[in-house]
């Protein structure tokens, strides 16, 4: 049985569908801006579940009130660090703080080797589990087949 039937890295909102087109991220963009949320673009090669803090591209996108400046954003992200993940984050502030209120992968590598399984025996029955990726056996920024 296959839980994953998209084969992806699932993060964020959306992880079980096919990937969204730019226009269906644009109406995602609109429905956070009219929310009042501020969106940000960040990136990475290393989309381990534990790595948190991807690398921002550019800065947090405050006071926008149309998708068309952001997917102009995205683009030159696109452009900028091809075969990375790229996700889109929305931010809530209104309660005070930047609370994330919604993720999204919005690019991926042609291709994604996905994660293995390690286990360690330690203490006698005892077993410890860990997570690795089979992409980071190869240096950061040639993980995925392309330089940039």
């Amino acid at each position: 049985m296959m839980s994953n039937p998209t084969g992806h890295i699932t993060q964020g909102q959306f992880s079980f569908l096919p990937p969204l087109n730019d226009e269906e991220i644009a109406l995602q963009i609109s429905y956070g801006l009219a929310k009042g949320y501020a969106w940000s673009i960040e990136y990475t090669d290393d989309p381990h579940p534990r790595n948190t803090y991807w690398s921002m591209y550019g800065n947090p996108m405050f006071d926008l009130h149309d998708a068309a400046a952001v997917m102009l954003e995205l683009q030159a992200c696109r452009k900028a660090v091809p075969g990375r993940y790229i996700r889109l984050m929305a931010f809530d502030s209104t309660r005070g703080v930047e609370t994330i209120a919604m993720s999204f992968i919005v690019n991926r590598p042609e291709r994604e080797p996905g994660f293995m399984l390690e286990r360690q025996e330690v203490n006698g029955r005892s077993l410890h589990y860990t997570t690795r990726s089979y992409a980071a056996d190869r240096p950061e920024g040639e993980r995925y087949g392309s330089k940039g």
